[in-house]
């Protein structure tokens, strides 16, 4: 696009529909750098400032437009690649008027990510200084400080991820030499503006699914010795539903329960505190951390919450067909759906731990251990959107496959190849951040793969659960002293410690699911009703689960709300 002549970039688009049949792709390129500065022209701007504004910004609208008319009339899918610059994003002193122009482009086209509706991709890509005639005008002290020019083939490689990734629309790649490919804005900055995203998502109305008929008797999973192996801790009890209930509390009717590898270490009695003789006077308790349903009914000191609302809890009691909970500590979501399970202790594990105790940001080289399972497909994801590399370990080629359609940059098989050698490798410096939940072996490799500076987080020990004694403490020698030399951290985190943050997260999480940005994997196999749940537990902890594992407490209710 080297002007604004109208007719004649329209006459340009009419050929190319005219010789080729139609147009899938259109890329709008303009450049035009003012030689002096706006404030010192005395002209009225034609061959100057306002030239730039018009080749810069007002042909790529026009570019834009044109190309949307067509692929709309054309009722298929299309993909339109803007560039912009790195003048867009930040300040230029010494040529406000370029950096202004580019600026419009970025927002110009981030704007448009609605088009997607229409099966119609716009997205800007925004590089650091390439080495073209533009580029060597630059002051060589500012393209040194920023690491040198970009080559061209990291241009062609992003550009190409735009046009091919169907799940980018609106979306603004940076490219620079010092953090490679990031995404601008990274989905914690947009909250820091884009007000009405929760709102919108995630308004609950009034008896918006069916009513539900409150039982005399329910069933559920009792813990009535504590033992880490699920299937002998627990029984199906039979249990008279107590009414009425306490004035703050709610019955919620189960429609799917959450399966975790913590599971066996609540029956174990790990999670009280004492010795196992003051565990066992808890006997018996109700098993299950998670769940998704319907208010069936509320106290009546309960005001906002209605029966009929949809909603999530994360207390125990989950592996139930009804649960009485205090009202307080529902969250909120617009479906009961076992997509919305996964974002629970899974989902909610990796995003806030992944914040407070990784300090994530961006540009950062991020490991991901036991990744195709129901956190670490989270951790992955919230690692990319946010602008970094990904590596990630599994054990599978349909893990592996998994891992590759979600964007991992490196996935490690273990069983074609040693996890340790790859990273020696290929990632000598090591990771920024590691997400690991494997534990014993895997964290001391871990612990080696680490970064100067580099933050370890401990979400869990999968490896050491179901032990021939359960869940045994282990010895890490010369931590310390590891983590001393490299000024590393080494964080636990346990999600229950964090609840002030569980509906901002989770709010988060469904509006990236609901906009196409976060996938949810759901393991395949089939798990329904209270009589299942100690063969999910035992699917998960065998190593061949993909993706989250959850159980349907009432096939036919669910199937009920799918038609909704």
């Amino acid at each position: 696009l080297s002007g604004v002549r109208c007719n004649a970039l329209a006459a340009a688009f009419g050929k190319h529909v005219h010789l080729y049949g139609g147009l899938d792709v259109c890329i709008n390129c303009a450049g035009f750098v003012n030689k002096s500065l706006v404030y010192d022209d005395t002209s009225n701007g034609t061959k100057t400032w306002r030239r730039a504004v018009n080749v810069n910004l007002v042909a790529v609208i026009d570019g834009t437009r044109i190309a949307t008319q067509i692929m709309r009339s054309q009722k298929k899918p299309g993909a339109i690649l803007n560039f912009g610059s790195v003048a867009g994003l930040y300040p230029m002193h010494y040529e406000p008027i370029y950096s202004g122009t580019k600026g419009g482009v970025i927002m110009f086209t981030r704007s448009l990510a609605p088009l997607k509706r229409h099966g119609i991709r716009v997205n800007v890509i925004c590089p650091e200084f390439v080495q073209t005639n533009m580029g060597e005008q630059v002051n060589r002290i500012l393209v040194d400080a920023l690491g040198g020019f970009l080559k061209m083939e990291d241009v062609i490689n992003g550009a190409f991820e735009l046009i091919e990734d169907e799940s980018k629309a609106g979306a603004c790649l940076w490219i620079s030499k010092r953090r490679g490919m990031v995404y601008w804005p990274t989905s914690e900055e947009e909250k820091k503006y884009l007000v009405y995203a929760t709102k919108s998502k995630m308004t609950v109305t009034k008896n918006r699914f069916p009513s539900i008929q409150t039982p005399e008797f329910f069933e559920k999973i009792t813990v009535h010795m504590l033992s880490h192996n699920f299937r002998n801790a627990t029984r199906i009890d039979r249990v008279r539903l107590r009414l009425p209930m306490e004035p703050h509390s709610a019955l919620v009717k189960i429609i799917y329960a959450g399966v975790n590898a913590s599971d066996v270490n609540f029956t174990s009695g790990r999670y009280f505190s004492g010795n196992a003789k003051e565990a066992s006077a808890h006997l018996p308790f109700d098993a299950g951390f998670e769940a998704v349903g319907i208010v069936a009914s509320v106290g009546d000191s309960v005001r906002h919450i209605k029966v009929g609302t949809a909603v999530a809890l994360m207390t125990f009691g989950s592996y139930a067909e009804f649960t009485v909970v205090p009202a307080k500590h529902l969250l909120l979501v617009p479906r009961p759906d076992p997509e919305v399970v996964a974002m629970l202790t899974s989902g909610l594990t990796a995003s806030i731990s992944l914040e407070k105790s990784g300090q994530m940001t961006s540009g950062q080289v991020v490991l991901v251990t036991a990744a195709a399972g129901g956190t670490g497909q989270f951790a992955v994801q919230l690692a990319k959107l946010a602008g970094n590399k990904v590596i990630a370990t599994c054990g599978g080629g349909n893990k592996a496959a998994l891992l590759a359609s979600l964007g991992v940059d490196r996935v490690i098989n273990y069983q074609h190849e040693k996890i340790k050698d790859v990273l020696k490798k290929e990632f000598p410096r090591g990771a920024d951040i590691v997400y690991e939940s494997v534990g014993a072996e895997m964290f001391d490799l871990c612990l080696n793969a680490l970064a100067v500076r580099g933050r370890l987080i401990v979400i869990g020990m999968i490896s050491q659960y179901q032990g021939k004694d359960g869940w045994m403490p282990r010895n890490y020698y010369g931590l310390c002293e590891k983590i001393l030399g490299k000024s590393q951290t080494v964080a636990g985190f346990f999600l229950i410690q964090y609840a002030d943050l569980w509906q901002k997260h989770l709010d988060k999480l469904f509006d990236l699911h609901a906009s196409g940005k976060l996938k949810v994997s759901l393991d395949p196999k089939k798990f329904v009703g209270v009589a299942s749940v100690a063969d999910a537990v035992e699917h998960l902890h065998s190593g061949r689960s993909v993706g989250k594992v959850v159980v349907c407490m009432d096939p036919a209710y669910s199937q009920t709300l799918a038609k909704l």
